[in-house]
C-alpha cells in the first residue's frame, strides 16, 4: 500500500492470527484469510474452524496449521492461546451471527484484539454487552465492513469531509442481490440456510446480511448520523422467516444550522439481474457522488452547474485518502479483495502501534463496536417499523 513506500521502514512482525469459523465450505473465511495475507501483516497460527471436532481437524490440516493449535471450541482456543509464550494476538471471527457476541466476549476477556464480521451480533442487547467488554478490555475491536476500504470509497469520504459537496442534502444508498429469489434454504445450501434462520441471523434477512453494509457505507462517508428511519420490510420467497427485501426512510440528524439530510435505502436478496448491485449517491448544495462497487476504482463527481467529471483511483483529482490504501498504479483494477484487506492492514497498524503503547496515526481507518453498535440498532429499527406498518422509529 502506498503508506508502507519506503524501502527505509523497519517491517514490524507478522501479526499472530487466530481463525473462529471459516472451516471448509465457508465463503467468508477464505476472504479473511486471503485479505489477512495480501500486505503481508498477519500469519495465521491457530483456529477453532468448527464446532465438529473432526471438521476442525480436516480444515486445520487443509490450512497447515499444527495440530496443536486446532481446536474445536473457541473457548479452549482462547484460553490456551492467552497463556501461551508465542500464543495469538488477534482473532477473526467469521462465524454465523449468533456467536459473534460469546466468541469475541471470549477473546477480548483475554486481551486478543478481535476482527469480527459484520453485523455485530444477532441482537441489540447482545451489541450493547458485547461493545461493553471491548470497551473494558483495552483490545482493539475491529468489525469488517469491507467496503469502507476502497480507495474511491475515501475518496468519497475525503471530500465531503473538504466541503466539496456542501452541506450534504440526499443520501441515496442501495444493495440488490438476486442470490435468494427462489427458497434455496430448503435445499440445503449452506449460505442461505444460516442466512434466513432467526435463530442464528437475528431479526433481519436481507436487512441484517446486506442492508447494515449500505447503511454503513453512507454514514462512513458522509460523516451523518442516521436519527429516525421508517421500513417496509417483505419476505417475498413462500416460507421464509426473515425479510428478502427492504425499502427504508432515513432521516438524519441536522449538522450545524443546515437543514438535516434526508435519505433512501433499498436493499433486496430477490432483484434478478443483480448480482451485487451496491451503489451509493450523495447530494449536496454545491455538487454530488455517485460510486458503485461493480465499477470502484472510479467516482463520478458533477460540481452544480459544470460538467459531470470522473475521477479514477491514483489519476488525476484521486486525494491523498485515496492514495494511502492504493497498492497499484492507475489503470489497474483493485477489487473486493483490496478492500477487504484495507481492512485487516488498518487494523495492522493499529495493534502494533498498540503494542508499541503509541498513538495510531489519525489517518488510520477502520469500523470499530460502535459501528457495529448502530448497525444492530439499525436492523432492529427497521424491523420495529415495520411491524407499525412504515411508522418512524428514532434509533
Amino acid at each position: 500500500m502506498a503508506i508502507e513506500g519506503s524501502s527505509e521502514q523497519t517491517r514490524e512482525p507478522r501479526i499472530r492470527l487466530g481463525m473462529v469459523g471459516g472451516g471448509a465450505g465457508a465463503f467468508i473465511g477464505a476472504v479473511h484469510r486471503i485479505a489477512a495475507r495480501i500486505d503481508d501483516q498477519f500469519d495465521l497460527i491457530a483456529g477453532a474452524l468448527s464446532s465438529s471436532p473432526e471438521k476442525a481437524a480436516a480444515s486445520g490440516r487443509d490450512l497447515g496449521l499444527d495440530p496443536s493449535r486446532t481446536y474445536s471450541s473457541y473457548r479452549d482456543m482462547a484460553i490456551r492461546e492467552a497463556k501461551l509464550k508465542n500464543g495469538i494476538e488477534a482473532v477473526s471471527i467469521v462465524t454465523p451471527n449468533h456467536v459473534h457476541y460469546d466468541a469475541a466476549k471470549e477473546f477480548l476477556r483475554r486481551g486478543i484484539h478481535v476482527i469480527c464480521d459484520k453485523p455485530l451480533t444477532s441482537n441489540l442487547a447482545d451489541a450493547k454487552k458485547l461493545k461493553k467488554v471491548a470497551d473494558e478490555s483495552g483490545a482493539l475491536f475491529i468489525l469488517t465492513h469491507n467496503y469502507t476500504g476502497y480507495p474511491m470509497v475515501r475518496q468519497a469520504r475525503e471530500m465531503v469531509e473538504n466541503g466539496e459537496l456542501g452541506d450534504i442534502r440526499i443520501v441515496q444508498v442501495e444493495y440488490p442481490q438476486d442470490w435468494l429469489t427462489e427458497n434455496i434454504e430448503q435445499s440445503g445450501q449452506k449460505q442461505a440456510a444460516w442466512r434466513t434462520d432467526p435463530a442464528q441471523s437475528g431479526a433481519g434477512g436481507s436487512t441484517g446480511d446486506i442492508g447494515t453494509h449500505a447503511y454503513n457505507l453512507a454514514s462512513f462517508v458522509t460523516g451523518l448520523e442516521l436519527d429516525s428511519l421508517a421500513a417496509d420490510l417483505d419476505s417475498f420467497v413462500e416460507g421464509r422467516r426473515l425479510d428478502d427485501n427492504g425499502h427504508v426512510l432515513l432521516r438524519f440528524k441536522a449538522k450545524g444550522k443546515e437543514k438535516p439530510a434526508k435519505g433512501m435505502l433499498w436493499c433486496s436478496q430477490v432483484a434478478p439481474g443483480h448480482e451485487n448491485g451496491l451503489k451509493l449517491r450523495v447530494y449536496g448544495t454545491k455538487g454530488g457522488i455517485e460510486w458503485t462497487q461493480a465499477d470502484p476504482n472510479y467516482l463520478w463527481y458533477t460540481p452544480f452547474g459544470d460538467q459531470k467529471r470522473l475521477i479514477t483511483r491514483n489519476g488525476a483529482g484521486s486525494g491523498a485518502a485515496a492514495g494511502r490504501v492504493s497498492r497499484i498504479p492507475s489503470g489497474h483494477p483493485e477489487g473486493y479483495l483490496e478492500a477487504f484487506a484495507t481492512i485487516y492492514t488498518e487494523a495492522a497498524r493499529a495493534i502494533n502501534a498498540a503494542k508499541k503503547g503509541v498513538a495510531v496515526d489519525p489517518a488510520v481507518i477502520y469500523p470499530t463496536v460502535d459501528d457495529g453498535v448502530k448497525g444492530v440498532a439499525f436492523v432492529e429499527a427497521c424491523v420495529a417499523s415495520s411491524k407499525r406498518n412504515g411508522a418512524w422509529v428514532k434509533l
